[in-house]
């Protein structure tokens, strides 16, 4: 069952976000984290697909100091240049803001059980690695973060597991980030690091011009393994 939540921020003003509920209405809860095209989608079948394998999943509109409720696609330049125009408007440490309070509302739900993990894509991968440094989330799953480069200083504060997927031609991560992150996280026995060999951004987005069935479907297949460990 998929429905749309009310969630409170905490410095004032409501939100949505995008719920979806596993048929036995009870399970651990996992925090889905939007890409830069808002919650749409690939956002909400991603969040269908978990509740399908037992999750509460919830995906909160991060854009809403913005504009409430983008929903767009990958498709136009149009698209694309609403996307960026948004993300580079987006205000990082409130979007971590806004996460913690869905967060919050997530645990609470009477079907979760009090266990969440959280899993983000591209933006949302850059997010899920900070709520794994910034929050007390259970289990965080990063997909192709972007500028985790700049937040390694905060990776002394990981203290749940953290898995990210990474695409060794990712044309937004250069080589030499890409080399400084993987040597830097080999420091953090709480961080797995995957490389994805020949994929490009976004590899996972069902879809997107650079969808690669087979690597896509392994890093889903690690990511549900990870969180089974992480979340029973």
């Amino acid at each position: 069952m998929a429905r749309s939540i009310d969630i409170q921020a905490h410095d004032g003003g409501r939100f949505t976000g995008y719920l979806a509920e596993p048929a036995g209405g009870k399970g651990p809860g996992i925090l889905v984290i939007q890409e830069i095209f808002g919650v749409n989608k690939v956002m909400r079948d991603i969040c269908d697909g978990l509740a399908k394998q037992g999750y509460v999943a919830l995906c909160p509109d991060l854009f809403w100091r913005q504009e409430p409720g983008v929903d767009i696609t990958d498709k136009t330049k149009a698209e694309w240049d609403k996307a960026f125009a948004l993300f580079n408007g987006f205000n990082l440490d409130k979007g971590i803001d806004d996460l913690k309070a869905a967060l919050a509302v997530l645990r609470k739900l009477p079907g979760c059980s009090g266990k969440v993990g959280t899993v983000g894509y591209c933006l949302g991968g850059r997010l899920a690695y900070l709520m794994a440094c910034r929050s007390d989330v259970d289990a965080a799953v990063g997909y192709y973060g972007i500028m985790l480069k700049d937040h390694l200083a905060e990776a002394k504060n990981i203290k749940k597991p953290l898995l990210l997927h990474c695409a060794t031609e990712d044309k937004f991560v250069p080589k030499d980030a890409q080399a400084t992150i993987a040597a830097e996280l080999k420091n953090y026995p709480l961080v797995t690091r995957l490389d994805y060999q020949g994929n490009d951004h976004a590899f996972a987005r069902v879809g997107g011009e650079h969808y690669d069935k087979a690597a896509a479907d392994l890093a889903n297949s690690r990511t549900a393994e990870f969180f089974r460990k992480h979340l029973a």
